[in-house]
């Protein structure tokens, strides 16, 4: 019988052998394993985060052609679900294909034309990346500023609408920088009061917090699925409101990002009047199987009970660093259950403390980023990952990690 095995090391031969004036060497059995083993980590860093068994399982299903009317019914239950999670009726509920960051651009790219003038709400790193981001797409960009922890209040927001009256404003719901959660009533009304669209970033929120995209008058948002959704990257939602989906369908110009175009996307993931669906690009069959399925999960649980679970093992995660000594660095009025950024005691060698968690341990914790580098972890419990179990492992190792640092 001629097994698989074999068959690998007869090919690997052969390819050698056959290649021998190839400029550029085989790898594979040198610089390259030819099995690949990645190491086994519990992952409590901003994102990713593990997934759910389920999820990693459905992976493995055979695919099928990304135009094959089993996977586009499998397409039409992804967008049903985003809709319960996100809690809007947009029609426009999708994946994108790419990670959290190619929804945002898309959005970015798919309502922005020339002239258009976009007002940043920058309170962290990711208010800093929008500016460079939205700057790529439009030379009028103007921001409003809150230091690193704090939040947006509605006068903030109001008087910022009033001077300089963008057509899109952008807003973080919890900030992967800083841990903290924006207030989002009426913040809706003033954008549309101002002829302004809302663009939200729940990256760090759907599913594991409250979303209310309808109820809040949000035009646009998008996310990640790494956090509180339990799905390996590679696929993000986005959502067009009707007021988004207006703006797109009276460009001027075309849309200057091709790959995310959404006016011919829309061709395919949507059809009108028993059209054919149009193919614009392969969709990443696998990953949509594991969204479908990581929603699912969310679905099984029930968003509401979801929810409250994250709230209650983070409110857990917060007795737990108070007992062992350490502080939040965001008032807990305005603190996400989703991630937390810890402050670093004094005399306490942050990196080193990474590095013991996931060199000791197997547990992966960030660091934070911009005025925040140095001084604070940030610590997320998400998804699968978000158990009272977890929250005791890591407790327990961060304890020890801190005096081994120490020595």
């Amino acid at each position: 019988m001629f097994s698989l095995r074999s068959f690998n090391t007869v090919a690997l031969r052969s390819t050698t052998t056959a290649k021998r004036g190839l400029a550029v060497a085989n790898p594979l059995g040198t610089s390259v394993s030819p099995q690949l083993a990645p190491a086994t980590r519990t992952l409590l860093g901003p994102g990713p985060q593990n997934a759910h068994p389920r999820v990693h399982s459905i992976m493995s299903l055979p695919q099928v052609g990304h135009m094959d009317p089993d996977f586009l019914k499998t397409m039409e239950d992804v967008k049903a679900l985003l809709r319960y999670v996100w809690q809007t009726e947009n029609s426009f509920t999708v994946p994108v294909s790419g990670t959290g960051s190619a929804a945002w651009e898309a959005a970015v790219a798919n309502l922005t034309e020339p002239g258009d003038k976009h007002l940043i709400c920058n309170n962290g790193y990711f208010g800093e990346r929008a500016l460079d981001l939205h700057g790529r797409y439009t030379d009028n960009i103007c921001e409003v500023t809150k230091p690193y922890g704090e939040v947006f209040t509605k006068e903030d927001i109001e008087q910022a609408l009033q001077q300089h009256k963008p057509q899109v404003m952008w807003l973080c719901h919890a900030e992967t920088s800083t841990g903290t959660l924006q207030p989002m009533n009426g913040i809706g009304e003033l954008c549309h009061k101002h002829d302004c669209l809302l663009l939200l970033d729940t990256v760090t929120s759907i599913c594991g917090l409250p979303v209310h995209l309808e109820a809040w008058g949000v035009d646009a948002a998008y996310a990640g699925t790494q956090k509180c959704m339990g799905c390996p990257p590679g696929v993000a939602p986005l959502s067009l409101g009707p007021r988004a989906l207006a703006k797109l369908d009276a460009r001027k110009s075309k849309v200057k990002n091709w790959y995310l175009d959404m006016s011919m996307i829309r061709k395919y993931l949507e059809s009108s009047d028993g059209a054919p669906r149009v193919y614009h690009h392969t969709a990443p069959i696998s990953m949509v199987y594991a969204m479908r399925e990581a929603l699912t999960l969310v679905a099984e649980e029930g968003l509401e009970n979801c929810q409250a679970r994250h709230r209650s093992n983070a409110e857990y995660f917060w007795s737990e660093l108070e007992r062992i000594g350490l502080k939040p660095y965001v008032d807990v009025s305005v603190r996400a259950p989703s991630l937390t950024t810890v402050c670093i005691p004094e005399g306490v060698d942050g990196m080193k403390v990474i590095q013991i968690m996931r060199e000791r341990f197997q547990i992966e914790i960030g660091g934070a980023l911009g005025s925040l580098k140095g001084k604070c972890w940030r610590i997320g419990l998400m998804g699968y990952n978000n158990r009272p179990e977890i929250v005791k492992m890591c407790i327990s190792a961060l304890e020890e990690a801190i005096e081994l640092s120490k020595k």
